[in-house]
């Protein structure tokens, strides 16, 4: 145990923290950052509500936090896991601060990378489906693993910058996301395919790939692509500029919702695995 974070101090520190600090803690961790609005979808109902508890929080030294500066207007805080923080999560676990992995360098050095945008924006989807699935009734978002997990599971196929399973209705749909923030040239994206049609090979599992896209143009230009590649190497994908709309590779128009792609590739089932956040 780090000598700053002795059993008192963990002990004033838990009385500080409600069961919803607590799930909020371990969201920013698992998703390495996330901002102010996404962190109101994710465990808030009222924007003043998080707003002055974020600030209570960050006070406490439980959460980190910095505001990047984009080339116009202003963004909002995004928050990452403070060294106190992660003491508790730490001590909730039964492992001390090294055993569970944390250092404040790492933990901000987000701020800095030049993936940020796009880890904000794949936690922007998790935060889109979480936020769904907390007001729809008959919803649930029964799994999200994170881009490290994922290579750590399919890293010698594919490392998606998601896995998720969407529950709706009694139905169910399991997929892999693509966030594409078009950087990356059309063939390079479309051959991405390769590696899931090895791994369902691999695993005898096909599993449909999502792909988010940044304009309208990008879109209809990477579905003339994958519609070529998905349908020779079997493997269904979708893609849309937005998470509740989707294109499939076999369709021309007439987008799809997730629960909707199910439907609309019957004969996919989805892998048994345990639930996540």
């Amino acid at each position: 145990m780090n000598e700053h974070y002795t059993p008192a101090v963990l002990a004033s520190l838990a009385t500080k923290l409600a069961d919803r600090d607590r799930r909020l803690l371990r969201l920013v961790w698992t998703h390495k950052v996330l901002t102010s609005h996404q962190l109101l979808r994710l465990c808030f109902d009222d924007p003043s509500t998080a707003r002055h508890r974020l600030v209570a929080l960050h006070r406490l030294g439980v959460l980190d936090r910095f505001r990047p500066k984009p080339p116009t207007g202003s963004a909002p805080w995004h928050y990452v896991l403070g060294e106190p923080g992660a003491a508790a999560l730490a001590q909730e676990d039964g492992v001390d601060l090294p055993a569970f992995g944390y250092r404040q360098d790492r933990a901000l050095s987000i701020a800095y990378s030049q993936r940020l945008a796009h880890t904000v924006g794949v936690n922007q989807v998790f935060a889109d489906l979480y936020s769904t699935a907390r007001h729809k009734p008959g919803c649930s978002l029964d799994t999200w693993w994170p881009e490290n997990r994922c290579a750590d599971t399919w890293g010698k196929h594919v490392r998606p910058d998601a896995y998720g399973r969407w529950r709706e209705n009694g139905g169910i749909l399991d997929f892999f996301l693509e966030y594409d923030t078009g950087t990356e040239t059309l063939d390079r994206v479309a051959a991405k395919l390769s590696g899931y049609a090895s791994l369902a090979a691999t695993t005898r599992i096909v599993t449909p790939v999502l792909f988010l896209t940044s304009t309208p143009r990008r879109e209809k230009s990477l579905h003339a692509r994958l519609q070529q590649r998905a349908t020779q190497l079997a493997v269904p994908t979708a893609i849309s500029v937005e998470v509740c709309n989707w294109l499939p590779h076999d369709r021309q128009d007439a987008r799809l919702s997730l629960i909707e792609l199910a439907q609309h590739w019957p004969h996919l089932g989805p892998e048994p695995k345990e639930g996540s956040e």
